[in-house]
């Protein structure tokens, strides 16, 4: 394929020509602008370092996350090494990178909304006639810093205190695709029920949302039928339905009432449909214990029992999304780089948004191979974009359509084999160390004060 070089200005920005077509036009350059302008933190003089580029260099810090800011820049510059007059602009400082990054803050990256990727067409990504939405939350480590400290907190456990402090992130994913459409970022004590409740402003006539038994509610519930979405989710042991009626296929109709005695005083309650069912292959988890779920679809032939099970068995999906984001895209074992609060938000947004970049690419080549997006790999997607990235930068636009074909292609080459029937316990094996805990006095121990070779005393 013949190249088409690219014009160089040498009185041209180097953000410029760092298009946001590197991500493959997932994050549209205008939506970046608009945020930019919405948030006031475009900068006011020439910078090598503009907002736009520091948004598209958070996203980029998220897919090459074992390197050095500075590596990640210039892997975004790559591409123009021979092309641009003046090399030196090619590169910046670790400084440089931290300045623009503090600049521009978190409020830009949270602003740039995920819109749901999957259509009707798309395998498992409706139920029922409805989009499929799963909510969970999960930890991330971080710098062990005292900013950071204080601003997330650290968990505490039967041998001590956690190594690392921990952000809490409760997010909103599309269950066909995996992408994150929403998500916040709090404290590692924060409580989840109440984080997913500011998440139901992206729910919206025409969802089901899917959620574990920490989310239950009955104000959640309403929350979610006050806008024109389903729920289908589990029940916890210790709630106690009030029974309504029975119906045919032996669900109930039951009646949920607040926790809150305000709220039960006020009448507050909510009607839902109850289903109990058991697992009875011995090799499955579960077996032979009562689940229940509770589901706003009322209407047994409009969504039966048995398929409201396995649909509720989507929600895991959500669990695959998250081994994709912590084991895949990031450093295994490793916490976020950035050393205080707000840094981190904007990491943890960066994060997301860059996943979501590498799902949005995948559905794009499961469309073009006529295959469902599960059966693609996260984490040759992201090698292959990886790769990408330089291509887009020294070639001209009008070829970025035969370059971003080649990268579906290259992605849907090998698909993964169809999902065994098969399941694990949920079991860790750790090795529990023998060396101490760290400890606030061995963050800053006593340094040698002569060579080693003077501190050599022989013993007679």
């Amino acid at each position: 394929m013949s190249l088409i070089i690219p014009e160089v200005r040498p009185d041209a920005a180097v953000g410029e020509h760092l298009l946001i077509e590197a991500l493959c036009c997932v994050i549209p350059p205008q939506t970046v602008e608009a945020v930019i302008n919405e948030c006031g933190v475009r900068e006011q003089r020439s910078r090598k370092l503009p907002s736009a580029v520091t948004v598209l260099l958070c996203v980029a810090m998220n897919l090459y996350t074992a390197d050095a800011l500075p590596d990640v820049f210039r892997r975004l510059v790559w591409g123009l090494r021979w092309l641009w007059p003046k090399p030196r602009d090619l590169r910046v400082s670790k400084a440089a990178v931290s300045s623009a990054r503090s600049r521009l803050g978190a409020c830009p990256l949270a602003r740039l909304a995920c819109r749901p990727l999957a259509t009707p067409a798309t395998p498992g990504a409706f139920g029922f006639g409805l989009r499929l939405l799963a909510l969970d939350g999960f930890t991330l480590d971080l710098a062990d810093t005292p900013e950071n400290v204080r601003a997330f907190g650290k968990r505490s456990t039967d041998r001590g205190e956690c190594a690392w402090p921990q952000a809490r992130v409760v997010a909103l994913s599309e269950c066909g695709t995996r992408a994150y459409i929403d998500a916040g970022v709090w404290s590692h004590d924060a409580d989840e029920r109440a984080c997913g409740r500011r998440l139901l402003r992206s729910v919206s006539r025409g969802m089901l949302l899917l959620w574990d038994r920490g989310f239950h509610s009955c104000e959640m519930i309403a929350a979610v039928l006050s806008r024109g979405a389903h729920v289908l989710g589990r029940l916890p042991a210790t709630v106690k339905p009030e029974l309504v009626r029975t119906l045919p296929d032996g669900t109930r109709i039951v009646r949920l009432r607040p926790a809150d005695p305000k709220m039960r005083r006020a009448g507050m309650a909510v009607q839902v449909r109850l289903i109990g069912y058991t697992i009875d292959d011995p090799g499955r988890v579960g077996h032979g214990t009562e689940h229940r779920l509770v589901t706003t679809l009322l209407d047994p032939e409009q969504a039966p029992a048995e398929e409201l099970v396995v649909c509720y068995h989507e929600r895991w999906e959500f669990e695959l999304g998250v081994d994709e984001l912590k084991t895949h895209q990031r450093t295994p074992k490793l916490p976020l780089r950035s050393k205080r609060p707000v840094g981190v938000i904007q990491e943890v947004y960066g994060l997301l948004l860059a996943h979501y970049v590498v799902r949005a690419v995948m559905l794009d080549a499961a469309r073009t191979a006529d295959l469902p997006p599960d059966r693609l790999s996260f984490t040759t997607a992201l090698h292959v974009i990886r790769e990408a990235v330089p291509e887009f930068v020294r070639t001209h636009r009008s070829h970025h359509p035969r370059i971003y074909a080649q990268v579906l292609a290259d992605i849907a080459a090998v698909p993964l084999p169809n999902r065994a029937n098969r399941a694990y316990p949920r079991v860790v094996k750790k090795k529990m160390s023998s060396y101490d805990v760290k400890k606030p006095c061995h963050i800053h121990p006593p340094q040698p004060t002569k060579p080693f070779s003077r501190s050599i005393a022989i013993l007679k």
